[in-house]
């Protein structure tokens, strides 16, 4: 709902102590809020952060009416105090809220099934729903909610709660409005016997799933095969072959995915073929520490999804410098290339130069084949090129100036745990390349200053330089390590995750 505090809170007491408008509040004894109209002070409500918000509400009537009807998002702590008429009292006052999330710890007792199943007849409006630690929440509750069929229900999020599968397929099969579905730690759901399902999933419409921590694999063939308008599957942390899965699921038909996330999972060559077979329109794949994978299974997804756009590549099985030459050769819509503990040579470099020109960011980390002639080739022949990202590799001075001297395009350069880096090089290309953002990981003496700086460029060089820039933090917050692909792609490159 919000984060940090600000000066609102104490800016409300001064200008309104009471509901009078003629209060003693301000020097002339008027209260100017009330000249605002209620879209401007809506305006301003939403940009507090939760605290300042919920003070003002209590600074007046109308105040505190705005505040109702303008909050979307409302996060409760779902212990077992929450009542059914505390909950019907509270979301009657917040009608307008679209954005409920619900948390509990799983040490305490979470709401019950009958205050789950109100939430609907009491958020006419809902529109998305998260439940955390609820492991009181059971089938019933689940099923009791879905019966009410919420229409504008568009994304649900359950982690840690206790139903099983007669309430997901309660919910599948009544939320026809359901097009987001994340599932992390339901330990319920892993111990369902696969041979019990028979249900209908005809009417589903889901774009998005998410599997995290899940061990029964077998139990989301059915819904795989049932979601045709599926576009994005996300798969972290979840045990079993899904070589498997995505064979059953898949069935080399055509699908509408676009995106595709598989973190930590037992998936080789086979999986990827199925991939290919059944996704022409793949536009994003993120392989990390898929066990089995190989060059054979990335050449596949070369032949068959030219429509290729980002890939990512972290620690994933065998896969070498001949799976991104295959990858580099073919799909040559590649505008985002991440590879992380790969034998990336000079070879699948040139390919790349040559046959991805809409090649705008990269990231090259924790190998030993990138030194400081595969930086001055990226410098020279990688003219698209606009972000750059470079952790524990050889590179010294010398790559780093041969890319400061090439890449045209280049706005941000980001350099990790390459101990042949020095300070000296990375002041001299700020001062020298103003532009270009460079983060290191390096920090700065304490006693090392302006005039310090100046001094230690100009022993070899003469030029006038700059000093707009010169106090900028060298200290880098790129997380480069075997994390899930979307946080690799909001930190290397300066994006939040969707």
């Amino acid at each position: 709902m919000g984060q940090a505090s600000s000066c609102w809170a104490d800016t409300a007491k001064c200008i309104n102590k009471s509901d009078d408008i003629n209060g003693n509040g301000n020097g002339n004894g008027k209260d100017l809020t009330q000249t605002l109209p209620d879209e401007c002070l809506i305006y301003v409500f939403e940009k507090l952060g939760c605290h300042d918000r919920n003070t003002c509400s209590l600074v007046c009537k109308r105040w505190q009416l705005l505040d109702s009807k303008s909050r979307h998002r409302l996060s409760l702590h779902a212990l077992s105090d929450i009542s059914a008429s505390l909950l019907q009292a509270l979301l009657s006052r917040f009608s307008s809220v679209s954005i409920l999330s619900l948390k509990c710890s799983r040490k305490h007792l979470s709401i019950d099934n009958h205050v789950l199943s109100l939430i609907p007849t009491l958020l006419p409006s809902l529109n998305k729903l998260k439940l955390r630690g609820c492991l009181d929440v059971s089938d019933d509750g689940l099923i009791a909610f879905s019966l009410h069929h919420p229409r504008f229900l568009t994304k649900l999020s359950f982690a840690s709660c206790g139903f099983g599968v007669k309430g997901l397929i309660s919910l599948l099969s009544n939320c026809h409005s359901l097009r987001d579905l994340t599932l992390k730690r339901l330990r319920k759901l892993d111990s369902h016997n696969v041979n019990t399902l028979n249900f209908n999933l005809c009417q589903i419409q889901i774009e998005r799933l998410c599997f995290k921590d899940l061990h029964n694999t077998r139990l989301f063939i059915p819904l795989l095969c049932s979601s045709k308008a599926l576009k994005t599957l996300v798969v972290c942390r979840s045990s079993g072959n899904w070589d498997t899965v995505l064979e059953t699921s898949l069935q080399g038909r055509a699908s509408s995915i676009f995106e595709i996330q598989m973190e930590n999972v037992h998936m080789g060559d086979a999986g990827l073929s199925a991939i290919s077979a059944s996704c022409p329109d793949l536009q994003l794949l993120y392989l990390n520490r898929a066990t089995d994978c190989t060059d054979s299974g990335l050449n596949a997804i070369a032949n068959s999804c030219r429509k290729l756009k980002k890939l990512h590549v972290d620690h994933a099985g065998s896969i070498g410098d001949d799976g991104v030459l295959a990858i580099a050769s073919k799909c040559c819509q590649l505008q985002e290339l991440v590879l992380m503990g790969l034998p990336v040579t000079l070879v699948s470099l040139n390919v790349l130069a040559s046959s991805c020109p809409l090649l705008e960011r990269m990231a090259l980390c924790n190998t030993e084949t990138i030194g400081d002639s595969e930086m001055a080739f990226i410098a020279s022949k990688f003219c698209a090129l606009k972000k750059l990202c470079i952790k524990t590799c050889p590179v010294s001075d010398s790559g780093i100036e041969a890319v400061g001297e090439g890449c045209p395009k280049l706005v941000k350069l980001k350099v990790k745990r390459c101990r042949g880096v020095t300070q000296k090089c990375v002041s001299r290309l700020r001062l020298h390349r103003t532009s270009l953002v460079v983060s290191v990981d390096a920090v700065w003496p304490k006693s090392f200053d302006e005039q310090g700086m100046l001094a230690m460029v100009n022993e070899t060089e003469t030029s006038p330089m700059p000093n707009t820039r010169m106090h900028r933090s060298t200290r880098t917050d790129v997380i480069c390590s075997s994390r899930s692909a979307s946080l690799l792609s909001s930190n290397l490159f300066g994006r939040r995750p969707n």
